[in-house]
């Protein structure tokens, strides 16, 4: 008998949301753009595109062998964007942001390379000045400039000058030296049979392009998506964060427009109608579940149409992860409107809570990004199995299995905002 009020309710709600053109527009595209450009960021390149490249200064103060074939490795690398300024005007383009590091090749440093590469010598420093955000780019500079110094280091200390250079000076050193015998008898051996190396005639292979040692493996990359011949789209997973976060702000703010409805003392009159209590609250979570499939079903098609974003895993789990969102997100916004006190102390503490969830949701960042324990804590945040739903749903292929327990989990969170709403709900404002 209730189905009559609770179809009049949904009608009235449907017809206010659609009466306002400039609202309904503003729900449907505030997602979609901001979706649009968080997909930009994390989609990263295609296949066949050029990596983007990191902006790194080198200053060569040494201007040996080893520093100048350091320099030539660093500009061919396919990572780097290789800059060659003076050491005051790489600091500062540091400082400015303009370059994520400076790396500052000592004098006297090629020299001192080459001593540590045969010997227990004292290692020269190389310098990095490096900007401090620009933490995750540091760590493959690092890396990156590791690989150059050794296949440089090593190139001229098997087939150059300098390194024919310092085996004629260590080999009567070690002889003279007060080492073990053993240990001296096969550094000698050693020694001179780099030295032999050097008298042979394609020995000193320095100038004709001879390699210095390289990493003894390449890597074969395989992205773990729905397929071996299907790129990861990273617009899928933006879209459905934006959606999910889009979602709660409309849906909290129609539980603060029902806290304006009771200020009016519009309940009362319902009340008088008669209306019970459950038949307001399961006419306001069906119409919010419906705007909401409305708007999330939308950002969803746009992403399809225009980012080529495709449902790869199951078409029935993702509308029954669709679903539990929605009543998720609608039963949130009766949640605000049971606990809140006045329209203005709720949109406050909603807005914040909202951000929060979000936030640890992985919706604006995967949350893998996220330390292990706050990863572990994100679980109970209805936002994280929501996005991790449509992750599974569409760039990651998984089956109606990888639904089951993000449906189970949203629907669980649905009822027990509902009961929480239920049981706060005041017909009249305190």
């Amino acid at each position: 008998m209730a189905f009559t009020p609770i179809a009049a309710m949904i009608r009235k709600d449907l017809q206010l949301f659609f009466s306002d053109r400039r609202a309904v527009i503003m729900s449907f595209a505030v997602p979609i753009a901001i979706a649009s450009f968080f997909g930009s960021i994390f989609s990263g390149p295609s296949r066949n595109a050029e990596p983007a490249r990191i902006a790194v200064a080198i200053v060569d103060q040494d201007l040996s062998a080893i520093s100048r074939g350091i320099v030539a490795g660093a500009q061919t690398d396919r990572n780097l964007k290789i800059d060659l300024p003076a050491e005051p005007e790489a600091r500062d383009a540091v400082r400015r942001g303009k370059t994520v590091a400076a790396v500052i090749i000592p004098k006297g440093f090629g020299d001192a390379a080459g001593r540590a590469f045969f010997s227990n010598a004292e290692k020269p420093p190389l310098g990095i000045v490096h900007d401090p955000s620009h933490a995750m780019e540091l760590a493959m500079v690092r890396g990156v400039m590791t690989e150059h110094v050794m296949q440089a280091v090593s190139k001229e200390m098997f087939s150059g000058d300098q390194g024919r250079a310092l085996v004629d000076e260590a080999l009567p050193r070690v002889q003279s030296s007060a080492m073990p015998d053993d240990r001296k008898r096969l550094l000698v051996e050693m020694l001179g049979s780099v030295q032999r190396f050097y008298d042979q005639p394609n020995g000193r292979r320095g100038a004709n392009g001879g390699r210095g040692l390289t990493m003894p493996y390449t890597v074969r990359e395989e992205a773990m998506t729905a397929g071996s011949n299907i790129a990861y789209n990273g617009y899928a997973h933006s879209f459905g964060g934006m959606a999910i976060q889009f979602l709660l702000f409309a849906m909290a703010n129609l539980g603060i427009e029902m806290l304006l409805e009771r200020q009016k003392g519009l309940w009362k009159r319902l009340r008088s109608a008669p209306v019970s209590r459950v038949t307001l609250l399961a006419g306001k979570a069906a119409s919010g579940t419906l705007i909401s499939l409305l708007t999330l079903w939308v950002s969803f098609a746009f992403a399809m149409i225009v980012f080529k974003v495709r449902i790869e895993g199951s078409v029935l789990g993702f509308v029954g992860i669709s679903i539990g969102v929605a009543m998720m997100a609608a039963s949130f916004g009766l949640l605000v409107a049971a606990l809140g006190n006045t329209p203005a102390s709720a949109r406050g503490v909603t807005t914040f809570a909202i951000l929060i969830m979000v936030m640890l949701g992985g919706a604006w960042v995967p949350a893998f990004v996220f330390p292990q324990w706050l990863q572990q804590f994100t679980m109970i945040v209805p936002v994280r199995w929501a996005v991790d739903g449509f992750d599974a749903m569409t760039w990651r292929g998984i089956g109606l299995a990888g639904a089951i327990a993000p449906i189970a989990v949203l629907l669980a969170f649905a009822a027990a905002f509902m009961a929480i709403a239920a049981a706060r709900f005041k017909w009249e404002e305190a």
